[in-house]
């Protein structure tokens, strides 16, 4: 890693140690009600990933835990990683309020094999806005190949790059309209974002406040994956959200949240194996 990529990645170290407090208070969260982890999932997500009792599941950059709990309560021997000790710390307490038997791991997905003693695993799970904190696809996607067994699994959900061009808010004199405020495709460089409020509700973050995301479209992903040896055995795109990031978003038979007419995708789910 070159020694920009380093020091944006420990700004972003420090920035989620700051949102986690505000995170654990959050209605978007919702940590204080009857915790209902599978809510952050799509159906499709359980058809893909198929039957988890018995199997070891690595959930990379997992925050507070919330789908590493899902992964778990549907039989799986979980263990999430995550570079900030602060959302380690409190996904410990949050397994162990639930319950659940689950292994917290504190390291820089980067460096996760050493951090995990050279374990492998049938599953390798990402969730929902993780990979754009990643500067590295082609490392990353390394590192995922060596933490597989033979035959093992990552599978991917995330943020599709359009629904990350459109930005979520309108600029100054602007309507309602959706715009393409950022690129699709990556190589202009990090994003430098300063922000006091993160994606959830509550007070604002204290300390740490800058951050940097890179954009990687679908296809530096799974060129990135095949690069690494793996072999791409499905792509879903999807129209859906699990909470409504405009206003004009509409409610879905699933509980989750669509655009008006025309359909685009905002989600996209893929299944790579080693």
């Amino acid at each position: 890693m070159n020694d920009e990529h380093a020091r944006f990645m420990r700004a972003n170290q420090a920035n989620w140690d700051a949102r986690t407090p505000v995170h654990l208070a959050s209605r978007f969260y919702g940590l204080d009600q009857d915790l209902d982890p599978a809510r952050w999932f799509a159906s499709f997500e359980w058809d893909d990933l198929g039957e988890l009792t018995g199997r070891d599941v690595l959930h990379l950059q997992c925050h507070l835990g919330t789908e590493t709990l899902a992964l778990a309560r549907r039989g799986a021997r979980a263990t999430g990683l995550d570079f900030s000790q602060a959302s380690v710390t409190a996904a410990r307490d949050i397994a162990a309020e639930a319950g659940l038997d689950v292994e917290y791991v504190r390291a820089n997905v980067y460096d996760a094999e050493q951090a995990l003693q050279g374990r492998q695993f049938d599953i390798v799970y990402t969730g929902k806005g993780a990979l754009c904190y990643l500067p590295d696809l082609d490392r990353w996607a390394s590192v995922v190949a060596r933490l597989l067994r033979p035959g093992g699994r990552l599978y991917i959900v995330e943020f599709h790059p359009l629904l990350n061009s459109l930005g979520p808010k309108p600029g100054p004199g602007e309507g309602p309209e959706l715009l393409l405020r950022h690129d699709y495709l990556a190589g202009e460089g990090a994003v430098h974002r300063d922000a006091t409020h993160t994606y959830t509700d509550g007070p604002a973050v204290e300390g740490a406040t800058d951050s940097y995301e890179w954009m990687h479209g679908i296809s530096d992903v799974v060129n990135a994956l095949i690069g690494a040896g793996l072999t791409i055995r499905s792509l879903r795109e999807s129209d859906e959200l699990p909470w409504p990031r405009w206003p004009q978003m509409v409610r879905t038979p699933s509980g989750w949240w669509r655009l008006p007419q025309p359909r685009i995708p905002l989600l996209y789910g893929l299944l790579a194996a080693r």
